[in-house]
């Protein structure tokens, strides 16, 4: 895969990827675990979801820069930019998804949910191959991977889990209700990576797509 289209991949997989993530706040049934933390800042403070999502990746870079120190990559400050980019997109989506309806209705609500995992699983799909700067939520994880020595999964699981978790317990305790963690935090835990799986299959014989950077990171 050239640099051309390994960039033009990787910026798509980014956008997608938000379109999922505006999706789920459409739903109400909870975003994906990931961005829990970020929707929280919304939900709780009124910051607005672009704002949120940079503000949020910063922090995560300089999380790797207390962990990591001199180990740390001076290039990995590059996903201060992603994070930047991956706002506005954010931002633009959750602007698209306005013009759709809300509903009240629990059927339709899981159905926007469903689309929600399908478009993150394949924004994933387009956004890791290229194997580009990573968002500062993989960062984090590969830097805590790194100094506790421990696999990348099972650090995934982790972090995912104090997310809701942090987030929750802030919701309940401000504005004394779930807020960002709902049934669809849950739902998108189980079935983004399975979904992904299933894209990867279909399309693991694609002209330039290694699926193995897909494994290596998951």
């Amino acid at each position: 895969m050239n640099t051309t289209r390994r960039l033009i991949n990787y910026i798509i997989g980014l956008f997608i990827m938000t379109i999922g993530i505006a999706f789920s706040i459409k739903s109400n049934l909870g975003v994906s675990p990931v961005s829990t933390i970020l929707y929280t800042l919304t939900v709780v403070w009124g910051i607005e979801i672009g704002t949120a999502t940079i503000i949020f990746h910063c922090c995560l870079v300089l999380f790797q820069i207390l962990l990591l120190r001199r180990s740390f990559d001076p290039k990995n400050l590059l996903q201060v930019i992603v994070g930047i980019i991956f706002g506005y997109f954010t931002s633009f989506s959750v602007y698209l998804m306005s013009f759709i309806p809300a509903s009240s209705n629990l059927l339709i609500s899981l159905v926007y949910m469903l689309i929600s995992i399908v478009t993150i699983a394949f924004g994933i799909f387009l956004y890791l191959p290229p194997n580009l700067i990573p968002l500062a939520g993989e960062g984090a994880m590969q830097a805590v991977t790194i100094v506790t020595k421990q696999p990348f999964h099972r650090i995934k699981i982790i972090f995912d889990t104090t997310m809701v978790v942090v987030s929750l317990c802030v919701c309940l305790f401000m504005i004394h209700s779930p807020g960002s963690v709902n049934l669809g935090t849950i739902i998108s835990a189980f079935l983004v990576g399975t979904v992904l799986k299933y894209i990867v299959k279909i399309f693991e014989h694609y002209k330039g797509y290694n699926p193995m950077v897909i494994n290596h990171n998951k």
